[in-house]
């Protein structure tokens, strides 16, 4: 279970951090509106848990960034909204951050990199020059170079946040997002993430296609 004191801390030390010596509002109302948005009934991997993830390993790949406290922030934000049915959630996700963060004191610039950040997670494409987006985009997708029974939990709370889609339809959808994966010339752009995750994330996508692409046995 995801620590709420600690994820409330961490939140406050990244928006000080890019606040720096100009202050603002009181940290805390946001973190918890964002802590509660990120507990929502609808959410199975979209979760705190996931959160906590994503900020450990940009944590893990803060070097690679060229301003880590916004990556966070932007962590923080990516999936902020979440209706696994509806289709515009980063965009949902990327303009709270524009309302919520020049109301907490960041400055216009870094609010716009905060949400380009998430509205870059819609497709895990940063420029070879994005060393933000290339430490955002590695930490949400590490979870793909889990071991074998973490990745399987997450492939079971996806598919549990997609309880409404029918099977085939599911199966289906699921196998064209892991050929698009895997047909990405590189899953990881940081050089840490290419060392140490690539493989791995490869061979757990890999395994995961063969296993919906074998049709289930029939139904008694």
């Amino acid at each position: 279970m995801a620590d709420t004191q600690d994820l409330r801390a961490r939140f406050v030390r990244a928006l000080e951090g890019v606040r720096g010596s100009s202050g603002g509002p009181d940290p805390v109302p946001y973190a918890e509106n964002l802590i509660a948005r990120w507990q929502e009934p609808q959410r199975h991997y979209h979760t705190l848990t996931h959160l906590t993830a994503v900020l450990d390993r940009v944590d893990e790949l803060a070097e690679h960034a060229e301003d880590p406290d916004v990556v966070r922030l932007a962590a923080w934000f990516h999936d902020a909204v979440y209706l696994p049915d509806r289709s515009e959630n980063e965009e949902r996700s990327a303009r709270l951050a524009e309302r919520a963060l020049p109301e907490a004191g960041v400055s216009a610039a870094k609010t716009e990199e905060v949400a380009r950040l998430v509205r870059l997670t819609v497709t895990h494409d940063p420029a070879d020059d994005d060393r933000n987006g290339q430490v955002l985009c590695d930490a949400d997708l590490a979870i793909l170079a889990a071991a074998p029974s973490v990745y399987a939990a997450y492939t079971a709370a996806v598919r549990e946040e997609y309880h409404f889609v029918p099977n085939d339809a599911f199966r289906e959808g699921r196998a064209d997002v892991l050929r698009q994966l895997l047909g990405l010339r590189r899953l990881f752009r940081t050089p840490y993430g290419q060392e140490h995750w690539e493989a791995t994330a490869r061979y757990n996508l890999r395994g995961e296609l063969e296993m919906l692409s074998t049709p289930p046995p029939p139904s008694a």
